[in-house]
């Protein structure tokens, strides 16, 4: 059995336990087109079948090869999806606030998109899959109640290459996994152009820094270029507060995410 045969049975079973355990048995996910929406609607129709629904979300950003890409996938795996175009919520804010840069188009984009992920959701009677990579998730690389926002998320642990191998293994379309990666939040936007470094690179490094848990001199030791090491390192914990729950001030004997932490799937 190969490694990802065992990761895919893996992430089905946690798929539907995750879910199932909270009395829902449907789930929704937000399909861009990209490489990591597809990895994770494909798992999710194997673990939900006809209780999946994909949802597109197009703004007047997204490229037509991405909604194609969309609609093909959605025709190979026999998954049954709907369109919600945010462009009018998005030119509307954009006209009361004209001075917007690409970086506040591209977070108001994504969180348009998860307000209406999760308004869906709560007509479907389902829940909000998320599809943030390991990449993203320890480098920053999202945005906060945007893209980052789920219920349950099956391919966190791994990372961009890896999602990209899974995808291999899953039969994902080759338009989906050769071209570059993107999230269409404004016209040219590159994930790669954006972190100054390829996928390949970022991840090989990612894996001695943390997974290996070498301290930065090791690291270097391996070969690995400093400046983008020290990039990498750098927002890791520049943005760790993205990776947890909201803060809370302490004042009692019991407070939430300090010392009253119960297990997500505790019964009474």
């Amino acid at each position: 059995m190969s490694k990802y045969s065992q990761i895919t049975d893996y992430l089905v079973l946690f798929l539907e336990n995750e879910v199932k355990k909270t009395g829902i048995k449907k789930a929704v996910v937000g399909l861009s087109g990209g490489l990591d929406s597809a990895v994770v609607a494909v798992l999710a129709k194997k673990a939900f079948g006809d209780d999946l629904l994909c949802v597109k979300m197009p703004s007047q950003y997204s490229s037509q090869n991405s909604l194609d890409d969309a609609d093909e996938l959605c025709r190979d795996f026999n998954m049954r999806c709907v369109v919600c175009n945010i462009a009018p919520m998005l030119q509307a804010y954009e006209e009361m606030h004209p001075d917007m840069d690409n970086l506040r188009k591209g977070n108001f984009s994504s969180r348009m998109r998860m307000a209406t992920l999760f308004d869906i959701s709560a007509k479907e009677n389902a829940l909000v899959l998320g599809t943030s990579n390991k990449s993203e998730l320890m480098l920053g690389y999202g945005t906060l109640y945007g893209d980052l926002a789920s219920a349950v998320n099956p391919i966190g642990d791994l990372y961009k290459s890896e999602v990209f191998e899974l995808a291999e293994y899953l039969h994902v379309s080759k338009s989906i996994i050769e071209k570059p990666p993107s999230a269409d939040l404004w016209s040219g936007q590159s994930d790669e152009a954006d972190l100054g470094y390829t996928y390949a690179q970022l991840d090989a490094a990612m894996k001695l820094y943390v997974d290996e848990r070498l301290s930065r001199e090791e690291v270097i030791q391996k070969g690995v270029d400093e400046q983008m090491l020290d990039m990498i390192i750098k927002r890791i914990f520049r943005n760790h507060f993205k990776r947890k729950m909201p803060v809370i001030a302490k004042l009692t004997s019991r407070t939430l995410n300090h010392d009253f932490n119960y297990p997500r799937d505790i019964t009474l």
